[in-house]
């Protein structure tokens, strides 16, 4: 089992950066494949970006691409999304969930474990 504990987030302006966090706890983090989604108030959660266990792969959805990046340290027990150009359309809260199966990537029903979120309020 691990648990998840997202941090990072905040209020900015449009075209600002963030940068969130997400420690695990653990000993098997490594073994995990790691993604990011968001909710906004009224819509469904969506996916944001994913990486998978090594780091060697990583998907971002279509609205963040070349905005976003995702990144993990397995020393650290942490993964990271660093969002540059932020949109006011991004204001949402951000999960973090982690998969054991290395399959997929996109669909919030493939993932095992999730964080608390934390909010991002992007202001025009």
């Amino acid at each position: 089992q691990v648990q998840l504990v997202e941090s990072g987030g905040g209020l900015v302006q449009a075209g600002g950066s963030l940068r969130l966090s997400c420690a695990a706890s653990g000993r098997t983090f490594s073994s995990y494949d790691m993604g990011w989604f968001r909710q906004a108030p009224g819509k469904q959660r969506e996916f944001v970006s994913a990486i998978w266990w090594s780091g060697g792969s990583v998907y971002y959805a279509d609205s963040v691409k070349g905005r976003f990046t995702i990144s993990r340290d397995n020393a650290k027990n942490t993964v990271y999304l660093q969002m540059n150009s932020l949109k006011p359309e991004d204001t949402a809260v951000y999960y973090c969930a982690a998969k054991t199966s290395h399959i997929g990537f996109s669909s919030r029903y493939e993932y095992n474990y999730w964080g608390q979120g934390t909010q991002v309020t992007v202001s025009s």
